[in-house]
């Protein structure tokens, strides 16, 4: 952060400290590179110019006691790299309620709970892919197989199916992106889910998601399963899912699965 014990208290001080950084050459490039002109995904979203450890760093210098209720000012901010900041404090918020020792206490219990209340409210926010990905794994995909006073797994299927029927693209993504987390702690069930339902998805952004969630999910829980996934689906997928997901597989396979 520069000086050493530098803290942020305050919604508007990370503000101010974030503006503070504003670079205007790499401006550009993140202009450049998440698609911000007209017509593309990210039409009209604002950048500072802040790389990912920048904001990390950022995230670092903010106070333990920075009230929950201020972190929707970050999220409803205009600059990227802001709503980012909100969307990785409400990640290490989660995360620090959600180990091992705290998954039953009855307290990390309720302040997953809202945190993750939060996150839903403010998602149409997470309006980029690198949004939605640093942060909905960590929040959403790992909630699913947590204690929860919300519901049970019939519940948290609907909060997702909400968020895959929905017609916003970064919802959509959300619902398989979170799926990493869900993969990573070996339960199959929900990355199978949702990449069903988005196999004839229209956008190229989702082929990549569902072909990487398919891929995680075989590197995490069983390659067989990828296998079964592809013998009833490859004929009918989008190129670039199957390259996605085929590629830890050997380059035999690989070819064996492209000619399908």
């Amino acid at each position: 952060m520069g000086k050493k014990g530098y803290n942020l208290v305050t919604d508007q001080e990370i503000i101010a400290y974030m503006e503070s950084l504003q670079n205007e050459e790499q401006r550009k490039v993140l202009m450049g590179f998440f698609k911000t002109g007209p017509g593309e995904y990210g039409e009209g979203d604002e950048f500072l110019g802040l790389k990912v450890p920048q904001t990390r760093e950022v995230v670092k210098a903010v106070m333990k006691d920075l009230p929950l209720h201020e972190i929707p000012t970050l999220l409803m901010n205009h600059w990227h790299e802001v709503r980012l900041c909100g969307l990785l404090l409400l990640v290490d918020r989660f995360e620090k309620m959600a180990t091992k020792r705290l998954e039953n206490d009855e307290k990390a219990m309720k302040g997953r709970d809202e945190i993750l209340t939060m996150y839903l409210q403010y998602a149409k926010q997470a309006n980029n892919w690198d949004l939605v990905d640093l942060s909905v794994p960590k929040i959403l995909g790992h909630w699913l197989l947590l204690p929860s006073f919300l519901g049970d797994k019939d519940y948290k299927m609907q909060v997702v199916d909400e968020l895959a029927h929905s017609d916003n693209l970064w919802k959509q993504r959300m619902s398989m992106v979170c799926t990493w987390k869900t993969s990573q702690m070996g339960d199959p069930s929900w990355c199978l889910r949702y990449a069903e339902m988005h196999l004839h998805h229209p956008h190229d952004l989702m082929h990549k998601a569902v072909g990487w969630m398919l891929r995680e999910m075989g590197k995490r829980v069983s390659m067989d399963l990828l296998r079964d996934f592809l013998h009833q689906h490859a004929h009918e997928m989008p190129r670039t899912t199957l390259r996605y997901a085929i590629e830890k597989m050997s380059e035999t396979e690989r070819k064996h699965w492209m000619s399908t």
